[in-house]
């Protein structure tokens, strides 16, 4: 059997957020319809279903599906959540973020009798699964993992680590040692905050080692956007990758694609809001999205809302759910008849639906802001010719999406990397600019770390405001939107590193065949 005669047996492993999920499954559509690949995806039901109707879209000649799942419950019940609670997504307090983690951790045990049965000729595996590299091991196969940020938060991170720089107050700002470019930082924007050793210290270290012992990491990025620092990952931390990014674009993207991508909103009007968006001039409408994920207060929100509203550009603004705290029915902006709401357990923190100030929605009516209540075909309204600018959580898929569409970036990060990514884009490739967000944290409770409206509209309108600064930004972003679609075109950096992975696939298994006989 020759190596082109082989057919890959693939199987894809997701966390389960959706950051991590949606690139994952451009991975496997990727394989499994640009190689000669079978990939069958392990996950939970409700998360098959949410990405079944993309996946069957993909068909050979015969009408087969190439993409199967393979699901597996998680046990719920043991760790106190309802059932369908499958998701990041789903979950909405630290306390049950924690439950679904620990879920998740005790799936273990039967992904590994699943992936000794199924015997795949490779896995693909979201880093925070450091486990797999010892089936793979067991198994004699390839453990790929896969990196769903960029690499230069990978570089970040490892020199983080490595030289251990921290000043002696958190917001002191410093310089991350021995990068290609001056990347600063202040201690409040790591996780760990530069403390002593803490639980995340010892998880990076195991995820590292993990790493390390992979056969290498897949990461969706492309060579023309973080040049020097795929260099430096590979020869300076030496980490041996392939960067075939956007991964979304390796894939046809059709319009039911774009539009369900990752979910489908049951609240949105397509036709609505394009529309709305068709009777907008050029580059005049602000698009905001902070991610599935996140979460604000009202004291928050209310800042958002009043700048927003004053800044003299149209916006679409996909509006998030609310944390509620013991502390925050003192800050409900013009709506005085909540403070008699507060019941006495909410010492716990709850999460309420969505919610704006009441002055706003009397206010708006859809003029000057369309607000979209949950998900968004984000790639969608990124593509139109109205978006002049994106205010943005800075999570790596949306990153990626702004720079594919052209659109320059206003900068809000809130925890994981997206400090570090917010670093890329403003000191680095310089396609964005700042709110000024300065502390890291999961859950936006705490009412004392508040960014002014005044900061939000600075940066508003340092890129929509139609000044030099704007103009400069929208034109370097255009010009790594043109290098993103050169890098998944042929003979394209990502198309070639798809293709070197994909034979070095095929070279170990052939190889195994070889050493059997």
């Amino acid at each position: 059997m020759s190596i082109q005669e082989q057919q890959l047996h693939i199987v894809f492993l997701p966390y389960m957020a959706p950051g991590h999920m949606m690139p994952m499954m451009d991975i496997a559509r990727a394989f499994a319809t640009l190689g000669n690949t079978k990939a069958t995806i392990i996950t939970t039901p409700t998360n098959a279903s949410r990405f079944a109707t993309t996946t069957t879209r993909d068909t050979d000649n015969s009408g087969s599906r190439k993409i199967t799942f393979l699901t597996i419950s998680l046990p719920l019940k043991e760790v106190g959540l309802p059932e369908g609670c499958e998701n990041l997504v789903s979950v909405s307090t630290r306390e049950t973020t924690f439950k679904l983690i620990r879920a998740i951790d005790m799936l273990q045990p039967k992904l590994e009798t699943i992936l000794f049965d199924t015997r795949p000729d490779c896995i693909v595996s979201d880093y925070l699964y450091p486990w797999t590299v010892e089936v793979a091991a067991s198994l004699g196969i390839p453990r790929l993992a896969f990196s769903g940020s960029s690499f230069f938060n990978n570089c970040v991170s490892y020199n983080l680590e490595r030289y251990r720089v921290r000043p002696d107050r958190v917001d002191d700002p410093f310089t991350v040692p021995n990068l290609p470019d001056e990347v600063i930082l202040t201690r409040s924007q790591l996780q760990d905050h530069g403390k002593t050793k803490t639980n995340f210290n010892e998880l990076f270290e195991r995820l590292k080692k993990a790493e390390r012992g992979s056969f290498g990491v897949i990461m969706n990025s492309f060579y023309g956007l973080e040049s020097n620092y795929v260099d430096y990952f590979r020869n300076g931390v030496g980490i041996k990758s392939w960067g075939i990014g956007p991964l979304f674009m390796l894939n046809r993207q059709t319009l039911e694609d774009k539009l369900e991508r990752g979910d489908k909103s049951s609240i949105f009007d397509l036709d609505k809001c394009l529309h709305w968006l068709d009777s907008k001039t050029a580059n005049s409408v602000l698009y905001i999205c902070f991610g599935s994920l996140s979460r604000f207060t009202k004291a928050q929100l209310s800042e958002m809302a009043s700048a927003f509203m004053d800044s003299g550009c149209y916006f679409i603004w996909v509006l998030g759910k609310v944390m509620k705290s013991h502390n925050n029915n003192n800050n409900n902006n013009n709506n005085n008849n909540n403070n008699n709401d507060q019941e006495s357990d909410d010492e716990e923190e709850q999460e309420e639906e969505y919610w704006l100030p009441d002055w706003f929605e009397g206010n708006n009516n859809d003029e000057r802001g369309l607000v979209i209540k949950g998900w968004a075909p984000q790639l969608l309204i990124l593509e139109h010719r109205a978006i002049g600018g994106f205010l943005t959580h800075c999570g790596w898929n949306s990153v990626l999406e702004g720079v594919c569409a052209g659109v320059p970036l206003i900068t809000w990060p809130l925890f994981a990397d997206q400090f570090y990514n917010e670093k890329l884009v403003t000191q680095v490739i310089k396609i964005g600019v700042e709110v000024g967000n300065m502390v890291w944290k999961t859950w936006a409770v705490d009412e004392t770390e508040v960014v002014e409206k005044r900061k939000i509209m600075e940066a508003i309108k340092r890129v929509m405001g139609g000044g030099e600064e704007g103009e400069e930004l929208r034109r370097k972003v255009k010009k790594f939107s043109g290098l993103a679609k050169k890098a998944v075109e042929q003979g394209g950096s990502s198309y070639n590193d798809f293709n070197d992975l994909l034979k070095a696939i095929n070279m170990h298994k052939y190889d195994k065949i070889m050493l059997k006989e």
